[in-house]
């Protein structure tokens, strides 16, 4: 019997009993630890993303610090594209740029396919080097990509968006070359989470955190979905890991993120959990959906909204706690200390009760 067999974690990706509801948060490893800003002082965040020994301890900072039940490796779903032939600057104040942003459906055809182990082989190290210490633990580790709709709208926008009005464009003018970039994206992300599985990662998360803040259920059913659907398909093939599909502002169609073929789906804030549980039916488990900003409320608030979560996910197997979103760098440490604490002693109560 391996050490992760009796992952609270890994057994609620697959719907099976557990003896309370396992714990993580997006982004639980980042700008709100002083920890982490103390490598940052010192390095950038392309070092440290490229870097496999500080990849490998920032994964773990908040893992010693609040015992959360995953670890997801430190990294960012835009290096790959630079591998593709983009070229990706994180600054300060603004976020994640791309300079050479795609104009022409000859910039699209232009693209590299790269293998994994050619262009991201600092993450793969990092994830080989931290699993083995999580293992031991009985900890999983999450690896990641974009979503295909996700990473084409900022190769296209050169950024961030606020209207995607460059990325519709282009898929509904030149539905030729959108296919032909998402298939190269396809390629690539399937590729890189493999490869992810294969170096220790237990889990691979997708964040799609832009498709249902840009798109109408009919282009995400017509021009998105066949594309994530083929990227969960290929992975699922090669590895055993369970996929988590996680995505933003996509209440209009969950029916349709239900069909993807994800073991886990993960679901913002915006709608309560229970609702969304209910159409998404009972073929996946589902992670959330805490709002992130209510971690920098009052414990009194804070709390209430926990306890909500945790009774809209009711007796469900296949809960997970998390945030709807990433976690802010403006949260208190205390506050996530505190809630995770709480939801482990909250569900524990909740389980034995039943």
């Amino acid at each position: 019997m391996t050490e992760l067999e009796h992952s609270l974690f890994l057994r609620a990706c697959y719907r099976q009993p557990v003896e309370r509801t396992p714990i993580w948060f997006m982004r639980q490893a980042g700008r709100y630890m002083p920890e982490y800003r103390a490598i940052r002082e010192r390095h950038s965040m392309l070092e440290c993303i490229n870097t496999p020994e500080l990849a490998a301890a920032i994964t773990m900072q908040p893992i010693n610090a609040f015992g959360f039940d995953a670890a997801i490796i430190f990294s960012d779903i835009l290096p790959p594209l630079q591998s593709m032939g983009l070229e990706l600057e994180f600054v300060k104040g603004t976020g994640p740029v791309i300079h050479n942003r795609l104009t022409t459906t000859r910039d699209i055809d232009l693209l590299a396919a790269p293998p994994a182990e050619a262009s991201m082989q600092g993450t793969l190290e990092a994830i080989r080097l931290v699993s083995s210490e999580l293992s031991s633990r009985g900890l999983p580790l999450i690896g990641f990509c974009g979503a295909p709709f996700t990473l084409a709208s900022y190769a296209i926008e050169g950024g961030g968006s606020k209207d995607y009005v460059r990325t519709k464009s282009l898929m509904h003018q030149e539905p030729a070359a959108w296919a032909r970039l998402m298939d190269k994206l396809v390629t690539v992300m399937a590729d890189y989470l493999i490869k992810q599985a294969h170096a220790g990662a237990s889990a691979l998360q997708i964040f799609d955190s832009w498709a249902g803040l840009a798109l109408s259920r009919y282009d995400y059913e017509r021009q998105v979905k066949p594309f994530n659907a083929r990227l969960i398909e290929t992975v699922r093939r090669r590895t055993q890991a369970p996929i988590i599909y996680f995505s933003t502002g996509t209440g209009a169609y969950l029916d349709l993120v239900s069909t993807l073929g994800a073991q886990v789906v993960g679901v913002d804030w915006r709608m309560p959990l229970d609702d969304a549980w209910r159409r998404l039916g009972s073929q996946a488990a589902v992670m959330g959906n805490l709002d992130p900003v209510a971690l920098l409320a009052p414990w009194r608030e804070l709390r209430f909204r926990l306890d909500q979560v945790i009774e809209q996910a009711g007796d469900r197997p296949g809960h997970i706690f998390n945030l709807g979103h990433g976690i802010h760098k403006e949260t208190p440490v205390d506050n996530v200390r505190r809630a995770v604490d709480y939801v482990k002693m909250r569900a524990s109560v909740s389980l034995q009760t039943e």
